[in-house]
């Protein structure tokens, strides 16, 4: 367990999908908006009680973007953002993310109101994402 040091708190831990398909031979990455910001994201959220850290990121790709596919067991990567919790507090967060093959995208979902959602290229995806880790992690999948 990491210890807080001088008053600065430990990381809080998410999981996230990349949510990729194959069209024409190439990649494709499935990003979603935020709820807050509107900006162009992945999907993620807490780890669940019950759930494999995986299996957790499977669902909230689901309640999110609602896709469904074979995600990996083990993480394909991490990067760290600044979470803004309600009450505008942002706390650092370390994020890990899942690589999830849709097989199944559905047009009923439970988000479907509150976020967007498209399909970009890799070099696409890279480029509307803020985080920078989440950045390398895509155009990683680019070579």
């Amino acid at each position: 367990m990491a210890k807080e040091i001088l008053g600065h708190r430990p990381a809080s831990l998410q999981v996230g999908a990349l949510c990729t398909r194959l069209r024409d031979g190439k990649v494709q990455v499935m990003l979603i908006t935020s709820r807050d910001t509107g900006r162009w994201v992945m999907p993620k959220g807490w780890p669940m009680r019950g759930r494999s850290l995986s299996g957790a990121a499977r669902q909230e790709a689901w309640e999110e973007a609602g896709v469904k596919g074979h995600i990996s067991s083990d993480p394909i990567g991490s990067f760290r953002y600044d979470k803004r919790l309600d009450g505008g507090l942002s706390v650092p967060t370390d994020v890990l993310v899942y690589h999830l093959r849709v097989d199944n995208t559905s047009k009923t979902f439970p988000e479907q109101h509150q976020r967007k959602r498209q399909w970009f290229s890799l070099n696409q995806a890279a480029k509307r994402v803020d985080e920078d880790g989440l950045q390398d992690i895509l155009r990683a999948l680019i070579r």
